[in-house]
């Protein structure tokens, strides 16, 4: 007994704060129906990055893991920004990461009626004003932190005739900017979000799910919090930046007729280093051709990194080690990479690929004679397959496996050194062929036919393996060598310009590598290592039959710290 105690105590100190509000609230029959009911509730403007990944896990788990259901909700209230495209991405992402929705899909939009007589309501109760106000003169009236605002001219208009000119901005007939709704609530209060907040404002713009039916627009911090008590969220869990805006989101759910008041609580969102995680400067790399797309693999959006070969494991993972929290920091971008090699490590097939081919010759292997060697596709599975990969008189190993001149400790190839090719034999440089420029253009060396298999009957050792591809049955492919975007851990953090941090190698296209013919039965979605060079995966957008495009997710070791190791960094 006291072993149990001991452990559900442990157990209840392992809960992050929001699992123990839950927990709270369902002992104590705060939930209705007792049934949690969460929401991940994106606005349809952009695509989703890997911040959004924390909330999307915490609002799907914490409503799996406590027999609830997470509603998705599109907050499309503002038509100028928004487009089918992210909607349709923004669900892709979710389905991809792992969680449903089922039949609970909701818009904000599918509320503007109800919106609409809300506010005809407030303003019937002398609770909300028609204001005149330019977008500078509202900025000046507001007030600061530390200087109350003051009241509108507007603030006075009689009921009726807020109600006509309300009717009037519904049916078009005034300008954008020219009139805005307003709540009535405390020019004077502490908090900014209070001095009377904008409701609706006109916008003349096609709505990508209702057209041109309206063209007044309830304003985000009015439809949010109402919309969440329409669809009897019970907890609305958001990212610390709204911590502010809570008084707000309580004063819009506690209106007369709204029947559901939900509590917002708020943890710190995901931040990791050397990437931005705005909106808008995304949209700007895109605008400037800096990538390729919302979907470039150096993106940090759910569409990028997904076309970069991460898993939606992997991703899960690292969500679930940085936990959640109340206070904003700072997670390492390689503790992310280190979840996606933790997760490839253990799917992905090994393959043999040359990206800088040398070409050797062994001189006394048979001519036109083709032999295969049995390799396993994931020595990490006990029950992984194998292929067959092809051995010829010719082949291809990578430059950097041989100098003519070794530097002290390389045990690769070099002239008089034997070493083993993976899989298949130990062979002995001899001579080198140059070009014109001097360049290293052919090794030619010997092989131990004793060796088959990567031993001898003496059982010699060799320091150096080396892996390789036939130069007559290899195939040719297109790897793109993806790293970090941008050279700092804060782009734009010394000069103030995020554009001055920009990694020149964040690509390098490899358009001669040569692979082992295994390579042609890889679709998009495999995850692939390519042995010593990094995990690897085919693009799902530009390979063709007749050209294979490989992206690098990510290499085998964390070369990156090692490099600012070295630099002092």
């Amino acid at each position: 007994m006291e072993e149990k105690h001991e452990e559900e105590i442990k157990e209840k100190t392992s809960l992050n704060f929001l699992e123990r509000i839950i927990e709270d609230d369902l002992a104590n029959g705060r939930v209705p129906d007792n049934t949690i009911v969460t929401r991940f509730p994106p606005e349809p403007n952009g695509y989703l990055h890997i911040g959004h990944i924390k909330s999307i896990c915490l609002n799907f788990g914490l409503a799996q893991k406590y027999g609830g259901r997470c509603h998705l909700r599109l907050d499309d209230t503002n038509p100028e920004k928004e487009d089918m495209e992210y909607i349709d991405s923004i669900k892709e992402d979710i389905h991809w990461l792992g969680f449903d929705w089922g039949a609970y899909e909701y818009y904000a939009s599918d509320y503007y009626q109800q919106l609409y007589e809300v506010a005809l309501s407030l303003i019937k109760e002398g609770k909300a004003y028609v204001d005149s106000l330019s977008a500078e003169d509202m900025k000046m009236y507001r007030g600061t932190l530390t200087e109350p605002g003051k009241n509108s001219p507007d603030r006075d208009r009689s009921i009726e005739e807020n109600l006509r000119l309300f009717d009037e901005m519904k049916q078009g007939k005034h300008p954008e900017g020219s009139y805005i709704l307003r709540a009535k609530i405390d020019m004077s209060s502490p908090n900014i979000n209070l001095r009377d907040p904008a409701l609706y404002r006109i916008k003349f713009a096609t709505h990508p799910r209702t057209g041109d039916t309206w063209c007044i627009y309830p304003m985000y911090d009015f439809t949010h919090p109402i919309s969440d008590a329409i669809e009897g969220i019970t907890h609305s869990i958001c990212t610390l930046e709204f911590e502010d805006h809570r008084p707000a989101y309580d004063w819009a759910t506690s209106i007369d007729h709204i029947d559901h008041a939900p509590h917002q609580y708020e943890f710190a969102r995901l931040n990791i280093n050397y990437l931005l995680m705005s909106k808008r400067r995304l949209l700007n790399l895109v605008k400037l051709g800096i990538v390729t797309g919302w979907d470039d693999p150096r993106m940090p959006t759910i569409s990028g990194i997904r076309r970069r070969g991460y898993s939606p494991e992997s991703m899960r993972d690292f969500i679930s080690r940085i936990g959640v929290a109340k206070v904003e920091g700072v997670v390492d971008y390689s503790l992310m990479e280190f979840c996606v090699r933790e997760d490839l490590n253990k799917r992905a097939e090994r393959l043999m690929v040359v990206l800088d081919p040398l070409k050797v010759i062994i001189d006394n292997y048979p001519e036109d004679t083709i032999e295969y060697f049995e390799a396993v596709n994931n020595p990490e599975s006990a029950d992984s397959e194998t292929h067959q990969i092809p051995f010829g008189r010719e082949l291809y190993i990578e430059r950097e496996d041989f100098m003519e001149e070794p530097a002290k400790g390389y045990h690769r190839l070099y002239p008089g050194n034997e070493i083993r090719l993976k899989y298949a034999y130990y062979i002995t440089a001899n001579s080198i062929v140059k070009d014109e420029n001097g360049t290293i253009v052919e090794v030619h060396c010997t092989y131990d036919p004793l060796s088959r298999g990567g031993t001898t009957p003496d059982e010699r050792k060799v320091k150096g393996t080396s892996h390789w591809v036939s130069a007559t049955e290899g195939v040719t492919i297109e790897a793109r060598l993806y790293d970090k975007l941008f050279l700092t851990e804060y782009p734009g953090g010394a000069t103030g310009n995020y554009l001055d941090d920009l990694n020149p190698d964040s690509l390098v296209v490899v358009t001669d590598a040569k692979a082992e013919p295994e390579i042609l039965n890889a679709k998009a979605g495999d995850y692939l290592q390519f042995i010593r060079n990094g995990y690897f995966c085919v693009d799902n957008k530009e390979s063709k039959s007749d050209k294979l495009i490989f992206n690098r997710t990510v290499t085998l070791k964390d070369s990156w710290a090692k490099m600012k190791k070295k630099m002092g960094m």
